[in-house]
């Protein structure tokens, strides 16, 4: 079992999470989640990206609710354990980031 500071793991505000969103190109605050559409070059990229992102998630411990049609890839990030985003949704983000901007 992973133990993550508390602090991690605490709700934030609406103005933290606007805050921090300044810091993720195209990341939005939407019905209690941070979401980003991305579109890639056709099915297989996308895949492939989410097969790179799945792996991280486990790393993590933290899981994304996400859809994938076709060259698309819509993922939304927050904590089901409290309720809300957390900052742990937004170190999973940056990781995202990382991964698809790696392509």
């Amino acid at each position: 079992m992973i133990f993550l500071p508390l602090s991690i793991m605490e709700r934030l505000t609406e103005k933290e999470i606007d805050t921090l969103l300044q810091n993720l190109e195209g990341w939005t605050y939407l019905e209690g989640s941070i979401t980003k559409l991305f579109t890639f070059k056709d099915f297989k990229e996308a895949f492939a990206t989410m097969t790179r992102i799945a792996f991280e998630c486990e790393a993590q411990n933290h899981h994304p609710e996400w859809e994938n049609i076709y060259s698309s890839l819509t993922i939304k990030l927050n904590t089901h354990d409290v309720g809300g985003v957390t900052k742990k949704d937004f170190q999973l983000a940056r990781s995202i980031e990382n991964i698809v901007n790696a392509n």
